[in-house]
């Protein structure tokens, strides 16, 4: 079965971020695992409860098969958090899809993975992302290689769908430029 993390806020993450892509790679059969800087209740902007069974600290990238950081106001802890950063980059190296939506994608930028790569993120993120290297191109969802960006909540249900559809392809496919 193929797994999944999500990093997710301890507190006002997007409701619809988490749910949505939650459901839809769930339906898929694979195992989302939610992972934070706390286990047990996290708190979403809107009040929707999840929990979380992981420390962001002691994730093994060797046991899961991608890594998605969920948006919301909360997200800025993992900004320059050490581990956050440093997943993303094991994840991408070891030809993992690395996923963010909404403001999170700044964790991307920040961790260095998006140099050259067509990336989006909510808009105040913006320059961040061009920071980091990134090719901004003002879309709502972007896919380049293995790395999947979505500006916001509105694309909640197109951001899991292109998850799911890169975990169902090869990854050394999705990765050659």
């Amino acid at each position: 079965m193929k797994r999944v993390v999500f990093i997710v806020a301890p507190e006002m993450f997007r409701d619809e971020e988490y749910c949505k892509p939650k459901q839809i790679l769930e339906d898929a059969g694979i195992n989302v695992i939610t992972a934070s800087v706390k286990t047990g209740e996290l708190i979403g902007r809107f009040g929707f409860k999840a929990i979380s069974s992981t420390l962001i600290g002691t994730i093994n990238p060797d046991n899961f098969n991608a890594i998605a950081y969920i948006g919301g106001s909360g997200c800025e802890i993992f900004f320059n958090n050490p581990y956050a950063l440093k997943l993303a980059n094991i994840f991408f190296e070891q030809r993992k899809p690395v996923a963010s939506i909404c403001i999170a994608g700044v964790i991307l930028a920040n961790s260095g993975i998006l140099k050259n790569k067509k990336a989006t993120v909510y808009i105040d993120g913006k320059d961040s992302l061009l920071k980091g290297g990134a090719i901004y191109m003002g879309n709502s969802l972007e896919v380049d290689g293995g790395i999947i960006t979505a500006n916001g909540p509105q694309v909640a249900e197109e951001f899991g769908k292109a998850i799911l559809k890169i975990l169902e392809s090869k990854f050394t496919r999705v990765f050659c430029n």
